[in-house]
């Protein structure tokens, strides 16, 4: 008897039905998986047999075969154990085939029947929408996130016996309901502003960053408060829209990390400086989403730029011009969003106290100028700003005098972002200062006659390129919506020139 059931396989942050079909002969007992599987899918029948047993059904004492379709593309994960444990079970007689019609199945099988939680819930969830699938069962650790979006009912599967008398008209799993989420009021900060003690102008360049999406470096000794800065810049974001969340929820599904059910606040990801080319942009033999794509609406926070190997921060370039990476493979490509803010930190030399007041620098003029070419000048030229965090004076340490808090702060990047997504609502894939291309430049960011004179005197005299010029119109935006006026004016354009400086 042949029997016919399907599954999803997730690529990229885009998903593949898979036709499961089970051949049941006479011959030899066996089971066979074939259709371009990994080891981990080869292992089902393992998992699958012991499942069937230990769940009080029969495993038939046939030659039993499966075939993944299509044939030619690659499976792998452990997401289509539920589907083959189905397949045998119509196969063999022990399910009809119109229990199982227009339905989905996601889930890994422990030896005793129990599903286990794996990932791309929501991509599935997704993609039975997207082909009309009236149901989809799935890990009950999984139906939160799978209930997120979609008409398409989503059922939470505990064990293989449940669902067995579920199909089987004994007993009824109940739908989960669509998950509905309030988003939260303010993100919460890793650091509140007020406890960051002066530093006046690296805090109104956070500001700014904040406000535009723009990149960001702070460059200083050690212990003047740039990690401490960057940490507090989480706080300074709004909300995640319902859409958001879902984004990002599904690229944390992809990853197989999403063990909180939906994300619901902006990402922070710091990864250490020993991490790989591919760790940061994704990859593997099945591509999957990097630390840039993990901090997708959110902050990308590299701490001591410099000592990440030149290489690495190298394949940051195309990203953080394109807001999305694509990772090709002999088998397909996979192209994963990257809409980031990257916040890095640096010393001035490898002692750190290069132009420090109160602890003179032991490095040799050789060695400050090798550590700070570590950094080379295209990579440097896709950040927007680059502000220094000198030591905080001993009075503003002791006597801490009050400073403003994140809520105000966040207050006003919120207004400001409010400003551009009402004028960029015409624009479909614009929706912050730092998106803007070359077009919208011309058409958003225009100059008076005055303030042109000094823009071209700025790139005659401080060697901006084309873009760095570019980019610093975008800030001097950001910083006219900050102060909720239209018009860029001579004021806007000469502080956003001051963060150009490379130190």
């Amino acid at each position: 008897m042949l029997s016919k059931v399907y599954a999803p396989a997730l690529f990229s942050l885009d998903g593949r039905l898979i036709e499961i079909e089970c051949d049941m002969a006479n011959g030899l007992p066996g089971f066979v998986v074939v259709g371009l599987a990994d080891k981990a899918v080869e292992e089902a029948r393992e998992r699958v047999r012991s499942a069937i047993r230990n769940s009080g059904l029969i495993l038939p004492q046939k030659r039993l075969t499966l075939n993944l379709a299509p044939a030619d593309l690659p499976k792998d994960g452990t997401g289509y154990d539920l589907g083959l444990a189905v397949a045998v079970l119509v196969a063999s007689g022990q399910l009809s085939a119109e229990s199982i019609r227009s339905c989905l199945f996601l889930g890994e099988l422990a030896l005793d029947g129990t599903v286990r939680p794996v990932r791309g819930a929501l991509l599935a969830a997704q993609l039975a929408q997207s082909s009309a699938f009236k149901r989809i069962f799935v890990p009950a650790e999984n139906s939160m996130e799978a209930a997120l979006v979609g008409d398409t009912l989503v059922y939470p599967v505990a064990s293989l016996a449940e669902l067995y008398r579920h199909l089987s008209g004994g007993l009824s799993i109940t739908v989960v309901s669509k998950t509905t989420i309030v988003p939260l009021i303010a993100p919460e900060a890793m650091v509140d502003m007020s406890s960051i003690s002066g530093q006046d102008m690296p805090k109104r360049a956070a500001e700014i960053a904040a406000a535009g999406g723009h990149n960001l470096i702070l460059s200083g000794p050690p212990g003047a408060g740039k990690s401490l800065l960057a940490k507090a810049m989480v706080g300074l974001l709004p909300p995640l829209e319902f859409d958001e969340m879902v984004e990002v929820t599904r690229i944390y599904s992809l990853a197989g990390l999403n063990f909180d059910g939906i994300i619901s606040r902006r990402p922070f990801r710091s990864p250490h400086h020993t991490a790989s080319s591919v760790a940061l942009i994704g990859g593997g033999t099945h591509p999957k989403p990097g630390e840039i794509s993990l901090s997708h609406r959110g902050i990308l926070f590299l701490d001591e730029l410099p000592e990440f190997p030149r290489a690495v921060l190298e394949v940051l370039r195309q990203p953080l011009e394109d807001g999305s990476v694509t990772v090709s493979r002999a088998s397909h490509a996979s192209t994963f969003p990257a809409q980031f803010m990257l916040v890095g930190t640096r010393n001035p030399c490898p002692c750190g106290y290069a132009g420090d007041s109160h602890k003179k620098c032991s490095c040799t003029s050789g060695e400050i100028s090798r550590y700070q070419h570590r950094l080379s000048g295209p990579f440097l030229d896709r950040i927007d700003l680059v502000v220094e965090v000198a030591r905080v004076r001993t009075d503003l340490l002791i006597d801490k005098p009050a400073a403003e808090p994140t809520v105000l702060v966040a207050e006003r990047v919120g207004r400001a972002r409010d400003v551009q997504r009402r004028r960029y609502s015409s624009e479909p894939d614009i929706q912050l200062n730092c998106q803007l291309t070359p077009h919208h430049i011309d058409q958003y960011c225009q100059l008076d006659p005055a303030t042109k004179i000094l823009a071209r005197t700025a790139m005659n005299n401080l060697g901006l390129s084309a873009r760095g010029y570019s980019r610093t119109l975008k800030v001097a935006r950001t910083i006219a919506d900050l102060a909720g006026v239209q018009k860029i004016s001579r004021q806007h354009f000469t502080e956003a020139l001051q963060y150009r400086a490379r130190g």
